[in-house]
């Protein structure tokens, strides 16, 4: 258990420093540059589906070579040369190629780090110990963007998103650091042992098979969490309130993380994840109908709920029911869907924002969310949980 708490901590640093700056992306890019809407969604599409097309190839590697620590180590530097390039960024194509960096980082880094997570803890406290992980990792979050809260009240202009960018350095380089305490987990395969992809992944669950089909589907009407921050503008609330919004997702994330990952481990996954996409499904009606300001409030808090009710929940069902031999492989593969997936989601959302205002996108969203909720309920099956 200390082991996760260690890549727990890596997490936290690292996304202390992301979230720094994360929130301002799409402020920086509109107010700074000129962008539109369609354009931020064109840019964070591209982002997160060109880095997560890494995923499963980390992930195979991870199988391939039991390598996890230094490919983990090398995807949370990149973190660190994306938050150089936005120092010197002087046009969207420069936020493009950073934020293209910074997620090719995740992209190498996320199946090794949740192997390491769920190597590191007992069958029948997955879900718990992938919660501690989750809890931190959105802990380094809040911390982040209440740090730029408080520095966006101080500061003000295009030289207080610089001095932000160089702050956020610090934790980048405190995450790297935190890689000295942790341990490899597993021994490693010999280099030339073939690895027998094709005929595992033919032969996968049934119940995995569907879920990655629901993933997609899903994540369709997931678009970046840009839209979020743009539709809280869009209702009137100012940039610095905007960042709290989002530092209100982040710590009710953080503190329901392990209670939801511990009930998991009690009545299973599938439970936890039908009833994650319904409050989704709840929170997007909220960004798209939102009378007031209370109503967005209260649609932050409920995205808070889905995400600790499924984000540490799907590693475990992942973890629990690929083969010994695939599950860096199968880790990498539901993040490269969710990548895949995120471009046209991400576009769709800027081009229906564009074209019809705000509402109709969450309500596709929400819409979406429901099909999959539905898809889980009467599709897939669940075998009793041993505890």
């Amino acid at each position: 258990m200390n082991n996760v708490i260690l890549i727990g901590l890596v997490s936290f640093f690292a996304d202390l420093s992301t979230e720094m700056v994360y929130p301002l992306i799409p402020l920086y890019l509109t107010t700074v540059f000129g962008a539109t809407p369609a354009l931020v969604g064109l840019i964070e599409g591209i982002a997160e589906s060109i880095a997560s097309l890494l995923k499963v190839f980390s992930g195979y590697i991870t199988d391939k070579y039991r390598r996890k620590k230094p490919v983990a180590f090398a995807g949370y530097a990149a973190g660190l040369v994306y938050k150089l390039i936005l120092l010197i960024a002087g046009s969207w194509q420069s936020v493009l190629a950073a934020r293209v960096i910074d997620r090719f980082g995740k992209g190498i880094r996320t199946a090794p780090r949740d192997v390491l997570v769920s190597e590191s803890c007992e069958a029948n406290n997955l879900g718990h110990s992938f919660g501690i992980h989750k809890a931190l990792d959105m802990a380094g979050s809040a911390a982040g963007i209440l740090i730029a809260f408080f520095i966006m009240t101080a500061w003000q202009g295009e030289y207080a998103y610089k001095q932000l960018f160089l702050l956020s350095c610090i934790p980048a380089i405190l995450s790297l650091f935190m890689f000295i305490f942790i341990r490899e987990t597993a021994s490693r395969c010999e280099t030339g042992k073939p690895l027998h992809l094709i005929n595992g992944l033919k032969n996968l669950d049934a119940r995995l098979k569907l879920y990655l089909v629901v993933v997609f589907l899903f994540t369709l009407g997931n678009s970046s969490n840009a839209f979020l921050l743009l539709r809280a503008g869009n209702v009137g609330f100012s940039a610095a309130n905007v960042v709290l919004l989002y530092f209100l997702y982040t710590i009710v994330s953080s503190v329901f993380a392990i209670p939801f990952g511990k009930r998991s481990d009690r009545i299973g996954r599938k439970r936890l994840l039908v009833a994650g996409y319904a409050v989704f499904a709840v929170a997007y009606a909220g960004f798209a109908w939102a009378p007031d300001k209370t109503v967005i409030i209260a649609a932050f808090a409920l995205y808070g709920i889905f995400t600790a009710m499924t984000a540490g929940v799907e590693r475990a069902f992942v973890s629990e029911i690929a083969p010994e031999n695939l599950k860096g492989t199968l880790l990498g593969l539901h993040s490269t869907i969710v990548g895949i997936a995120l471009l046209p989601a991400s576009i769709i959302a800027g081009l229906l924002w564009t074209a019809f205002g705000p509402v109709i996108p969450f309500a596709f969203g929400a819409s979406l969310s429901l099909a999959s909720a539905l898809i889980l309920a009467f599709g897939l099956t669940q075998k009793p949980v041993k505890i």
